[in-house]
């Protein structure tokens, strides 16, 4: 006995052949019709069936390659036969099964028109034949239900099985659009999720290996002349590999991590500019920096993209502005935008050879992630600066407590001095305003 799996699969894969071979379907009630009428014809000697019965049999074989053209065929057929006075008998079935076929391939402006052809079509012969033994009543219901009610129900199921196939093939269609939204909308997911790691990469690596270069070049000409330099510059070469491996194994870890929980250092922010700060400097690249505004807590994503900003505009002042470059870094924190601005009095970018990197298209990225604006570019009178501003939404929650510490009488302290002079607030301890 088979299974209900192997069974579902049988019957499927018969309906599937079945589909397949639309023709072969049709020729079946055509070839049993056709024994059935030419046995009627030859057992009761009426000959003139045959050519009745052959065109009925011709318009079963193309139902559904041409419903109308069968239809009307059959119409045809059944008017012959009231005119010549052919009674009905076995072969009349095709009518309703070309009835049938209408309803269910065509619209309903198509199959209505023939459920009342074939509805006249009834009455009329339930006039034109009645019997004269019969009374009046009981021939009309007869014929009704002889001649209308095969013709109802097979337009009733015709039409059911147009709209169960309509339904279906809109659910097809439904499903196919919702797969390739899928598909698409999961090839957008990956292509983003690559160009957020490649920055990642290109942040970390290209600030960390430039830090070594100029580490590593130090320490190769103060190698005869100063050799506590040479180790102190190999040292932050030494602290600079480890950091960048740290971060390197952060984001290993987040790729490889199935829950989310990696149990690792969070990602950089605001609150880590003074280490990077401290790490420019001890490459030898002077750096002042300057805090104007109200500090409050920003997003976390908002926070990195402000980090690796910075960390970018200085790993570009140090390769390609020069030895003597200085760099100057203001976080302006404005009621509905975070301002950056990172200028340096270097070469600028377009006199470096390898000026064609990713760094600024990563910083362009990372501000249109919020919605923001950056510009790049050289100064006129010389020097390059980088300026970033990033929408934020400030929280209720303002520094309120910050203030109170310092015994402020104002609820704020204000962005600017009066005359256009900056207001100098330290972000963290190693991060005083000023050049180091």
């Amino acid at each position: 006995m088979l299974g209900g799996r192997p069974y579902a699969w049988a019957v499927a894969a018969i309906y599937a052949w079945l589909r397949r071979h639309p023709g072969l379907v049709d020729g079946v009630p055509a070839v049993a019709l056709a024994f059935l009428g030419l046995g009627q014809a030859i057992a009761l000697f009426r000959y003139s069936l045959i050519p009745v019965l052959l065109a009925l049999v011709i318009a079963l074989a193309f139902r559904r390659r041409y419903p109308v053209a069968a239809f009307i065929t059959g119409i045809v057929v059944g008017l012959v036969q009231i005119l010549v006075g052919i009674r009905p008998n076995v072969i009349d079935v095709a009518i309703v099964i070309l009835l049938y076929t209408l309803a269910a391939y065509r619209p309903r402006r198509l199959s209505l028109p023939g459920l009342g052809v074939c509805l006249i079509g009834s009455a009329v012969a339930i006039t034109v034949w009645r019997p004269i033994t019969t009374s009046l009543l009981d021939w009309v219901i007869t014929g009704a239900i002889i001649f209308a009610g095969p013709s109802l129900i097979a337009w009733v199921v015709g039409d059911s099985m147009r709209y169960r196939r309509a339904y279906y093939a809109a659910l097809e269609d439904r499903a196919a659009r919702l797969e390739r939204e899928r598909d698409a909308q999961a090839q957008i997911a990956a292509a983003a999720e690559r160009a957020r790691i490649a920055r990642e990469l290109h942040d970390v690596v290209a600030h960390n290996v430039s830090v070594m270069v100029v580490q590593a070049d130090g320490a190769s000409y103060a190698l005869d002349r100063s050799p506590e330099r040479a180790r102190q510059a190999l040292a932050a070469i030494s602290s600079t590999g480890r950091q960048a491996l740290s971060e390197m194994r952060r984001m290993l870890g987040v790729l490889r991590s199935d829950d989310g929980e990696t149990g690792v250092a969070p990602l950089p922010g605001i609150a880590q500019l003074g280490e990077l700060l401290v790490q420019t400097r001890a490459t030898g690249l002077a750096v002042s920096f300057t805090v104007e505004g109200v500090p409050a807590p920003l997003p976390g994503g908002l926070a990195l993209a402000a980090y690796r900003i910075v960390q970018e505009s200085l790993t570009n002042t140090r390769k390609h502005g020069g030895p003597a470059a200085s760099a100057q870094v203001l976080l302006r924190y404005c009621e509905d935008v975070l301002v950056l601005q990172i200028t340096d009095d270097g070469f600028g970018a377009a006199a470096s050879a390898d000026g064609g990197g990713h760094g600024l298209t990563g910083m362009r990225e990372r501000v249109a992630l919020y919605n923001g604006t950056l510009q790049a570019g050289p100064l006129p009178g010389g020097g390059y600066q980088v300026t970033a501003r990033l929408p934020v939404v400030r929280q209720r929650a303002r520094a309120a407590d910050w203030t109170e510490e310092r015994g402020s009488e104002e609820r704020a302290p204000r962005a600017t001095r009066e005359g256009g002079g900056s207001k100098a607030r330290p972000e963290a301890p190693d991060s005083r305003a000023g050049v180091a």
